[in-house]
């Protein structure tokens, strides 16, 4: 720095003291370099509340003409013509030339030049810099003693002030946690988190590994130790029960003798209570199902133990009385955004107060808990048995969440004039095939080409059967229409793959497959990922409809296309007749024929 403050050549200073950085070949690197130490010696002069110091090292003394370089005598006499002239002649022509020009501008003789006094300035301050910038960065120091000033400042709008919150930040969030810093992106990230890595050692905080990998690119076992095991508002998979609130010995535990569970305390229970409700052994993935009766279990758990200081097997109908009211005003430690998965440490059990349905359908499914425990001698009652629950919204099963028959029209045409590309036919076909065969969003995401067949014998509409597996475990088959199929035969074909949709070659390929990615064995699309697309798409639709039909193509969703299949099936209309009861029963996967009548439309 003192070089370059001195007039020193970009290249020749780097070469002289940075030729262990590398080789000056790519001048971007030797300026981006130089960039950096000047702002580390402007942030260690703002670190010690000197702000014009900081503004002085990172001037560039070049802005500041110099002073011009005199001639010698010889020179001067060998311009002027003055060879022959004897020396004092040519002294004198030589004073009188550089006096008539002011002396450079008119400055006093021997004055220095406003550049060398830049120059002296810098190098003062560089010298008391020096012992400054070696001190070691704390975890309590601003972003703004280190980083760049505008990264920086786009860091504290953020609210990441310190270097402490800005790793917690990090680590908290994953690989994308930049995404939530308006104007830091995928590079900025890289270099911060190049910076942070430099220093971890003497900072005495780790970015985690998590951090540094794309999601995708994380094994499972990674994520989960992101977050250690303990009695703290964690998931039900990493809370552990104290010794003497675990249940071995709940108030409302039965005899050992009448229990036909092999569970030994309550967090055991549980896990046989979402095992009974799935399909699989334990390294199944948990159903939707199991999903949502998880989520209450954890909820009752967490309150109980962390909150009411009982067991879950020594809960009270005061108790549940006491759970019920939580729920309507949870603490704020309580709560958090839904997209938080539940490897993150800002995961939390709920996302505020809630509403009169959700809250209904949690009383429901504790009350089916505390059942299956009485059943399986576990405990001795059901504290939710006499729970008031929350009146059920009026109306018919959906009627509040389904599209007319023009609404869909207007989306059926909008999908089919969609963009053609890839992501854009796969939109459509999910859409499509949600309406037409009325499926739920895990089942449609787990078709793959082996599971369709043409009907035997082939009807005039030429139908295929797609072979589902329901969310109890149990089989039906589901009547797809001939249109269908052949846009995914064409889909096929255009990505390499035989036309002909239940050909042993497609076998493994999903229906709503991302071709797009250059895999040969294509992998599905995501449930979230349709979900947020057909939201997107819905909204965009809605865009060209008056107030009333927008406002309910803004709430809808893929449930609302099953329903709207139910619906629009058991009615019929121009040219199609209404499908018997029994065959939309079969199509949407229900237990009760009373639940699909509840679509027939009323006398």
């Amino acid at each position: 720095m003192r070089a370059l403050a001195q007039g020193v050549d970009e290249r020749s200073a780097w070469d002289r003291y940075l030729r262990l950085e590398g080789e000056h070949v790519d001048l971007r690197t030797v300026r981006r370099t130089i960039a950096w130490i000047r702002d580390a010696f402007a942030a260690a002069a703002r670190r010690e509340h000197k702000p014009g110091t900081a503004r002085l090292i990172l001037l560039d003394p070049e802005r500041f003409t110099a002073t011009p370089a005199l001639p010698s005598l010889a020179d001067f006499a060998q311009a002027e013509g003055l060879q022959d002239f004897s020396e004092a002649e040519q002294i004198e022509a030589y004073e009188a030339a550089f006096a008539q020009r002011g002396g450079s501008g008119g400055r006093r003789h021997g004055a220095p030049s406003r550049r060398a006094r830049v120059v002296e300035r810098q190098l003062e301050a560089l010298h008391w810099l020096e012992r400054l910038v070696a001190q070691d960065p704390r975890p309590g120091d601003s972003v703004t003693a280190w980083l760049h000033p505008s990264l920086a400042q786009r860091l504290e709008r953020a609210g990441l002030a310190t270097l402490a919150v800005l790793v917690a930040h990090i680590n908290d969030s994953g690989a994308r946690w930049w995404v939530r810093v308006p104007g830091v992106g995928q590079g900025k990230a890289l270099r911060i988190l190049e910076w942070l890595h430099a220093n971890e050692q003497v900072l005495g905080l780790q970015v985690s590994a998590h951090a540094a990998s794309p999601r995708a690119q994380l094994a499972p076992s990674a994520l989960a130790a992101v977050v250690p095991p303990s009695t703290a508002l964690l998931p039900y998979e990493k809370f552990l029960l104290p010794p003497d609130l675990d249940g071995r010995a709940g108030a409302c535990r039965a005899s050992q003798a009448l229990c036909r569970l092999a569970a030994a305390d309550d967090h055991e229970a549980i896990g046989a209570w979402l095992a009974a409700k799935g399909r699989g052994g334990p390294h199944v993935p948990l159903t939707s199902t199991q999903r949502s009766y998880r989520k209450e279990a954890e909820r009752l758990l967490l309150w109980s133990v962390l909150e009411r200081g009982k067991a879950l097997s020594s809960l009270t109908r005061e108790d549940a009385q006491a759970y019920q009211a939580f729920l309507t005003q949870p603490p704020q430690r309580w709560c958090g955004a839904r997209h938080h998965q539940r490897w993150s440490p800002l995961w939390r059990p709920l996302e505020g107060p809630l509403a009169p349905a959700a809250m209904r359908q949690s009383m429901i499914i504790l009350r089916s808990l505390f059942d299956f425990l009485v059943e399986q001698g576990y405990v001795t009652g059901n504290p939710f048995s006499r729970s008031v629950l929350p009146p059920e919204a009026p109306g018919r099963l959906g009627a509040d969440r389904m599209l007319s028959f023009a609404q869909w029209d207007h989306v059926d045409g909008l999908l089919r004039s969609h963009v053609d590309t890839e992501p854009g036919r796969r939109l459509r076909r999910g859409m499509r095939w949600l309406y037409a065969t009325g499926l739920r969003l895990s089942e449609i995401g787990a078709v793959r080409c082996e599971d369709l067949r043409p009907m035997q014998p082939a009807p005039e509409d030429g139908r295929w059967l797609l072979s589902v597996t329901g969310r109890r475990g149990e089989r039906r088959q589901v009547p797809v229409p001939v249109e269908l199929i052949e846009e995914f035969g064409d889909e096929l074909a255009r990505h390499g793959f035989d036309r002909q949709v239940d050909a042993p070659a497609n076998r493994g390929v999903p229906l709503l497959a991302r071709f797009g990615t250059g895999a040969s064995h294509p992998v599905g699309w995501s449930t979230s990922g349709l979900y947020q697309a057909i939201k997107a798409f819905l909204s965009r639709a809605a865009l060209e409809l008056d107030s009333d039909d927008a406002a309910r193509l803004r709430k809808a969703s893929t449930h609302w296309l099953r329903h709207s299949h139910g619906a629009h099936a058991l009615r019929g209309r121009e040219g199609r007749a209404p499908l018997p009861l029994a065959a939309v029963q079969n199509n949407m996967g229900h237990a009760s024929r009373s639940t699909t009548s509840m679509y027939l439309p009323r006398a």
